[in-house]
């Protein structure tokens, strides 16, 4: 299809960290040893296949690519989302002679990998011109977040990611600084019905399809 140089450049750095990221993952299912983790893994797996196949065919179909990446709902699993439920964190140090990775170190890799892809998804989904390349790569920070979400609770619930509430007098120190506007004001008003049709006001967050 035809793309912006900015966009060949883009879509060509994204897919080589596909390339990179489905190798990781490849191994990672054949190294993990918790299953929990091993499951996990194996539920983004395709999707992240998929999401390579579509840069695959931007890059090399006249009409761009003809797959769909599915959206699914993220699901929260924490007790408490400001809390860890460890005690104390296991220590861990970086290997500097390392046969096979050991399973927090894989879902460590893991996590770190969909955060760095969710940042380049997001830049250059900031920056593309064409509305179906766009539309792709906002669809693909979806997912990295998604899964990320995952990860991270997985890593919290082991005590793998820190996880400490925010001091209370700071939170409402902040809190104070600032004032709601209100939105019944009339140059608001105004604004929503002129544009009634066209902007996106009916969805909540918590529709969100990741």
């Amino acid at each position: 299809m035809k793309l912006a140089a900015h966009e060949l450049h883009d879509l060509h750095e994204l897919t080589m960290s596909c390339v990179n990221s489905i190798t990781n993952m490849s191994y990672m299912l054949q190294h993990i040893q918790d299953p929990e983790l091993k499951s996990i893994v194996e539920r983004h797996y395709p999707f992240h296949i998929r999401d390579y196949n579509m840069k695959v065919e931007f890059l090399s179909q006249q009409e761009g690519a003809k797959l769909e990446l599915p959206l699914f709902k993220e699901q929260g699993n924490l007790a408490d989302y400001t809390q860890s439920p460890m005690n104390q964190y296991p220590p861990v140090q970086p290997r500097t002679m390392v046969q096979d990775m050991n399973d927090r170190e894989m879902a460590t890799n893991y996590l770190l990998t969909l955060k760095r892809s969710g940042r380049e998804y997001a830049n250059s989904a900031m920056e593309a011109a064409n509305p179906e390349l766009r539309s792709f790569l906002q669809t693909a920070f979806m997912m990295s977040c998604s899964h990320a979400y995952d990860m991270w609770q997985y890593m919290v619930q082991k005590g793998y990611y820190p996880l400490e509430p925010a001091d209370q007098t700071m939170i409402s120190k902040i809190g104070a600084t600032y004032q709601v506007v209100p939105e019944n004001q009339e140059i608001i008003q105004q604004a929503l019905n002129k544009y009634n049709n066209q902007n996106p006001i009916a969805g909540e967050s918590d529709q969100m399809y990741q």
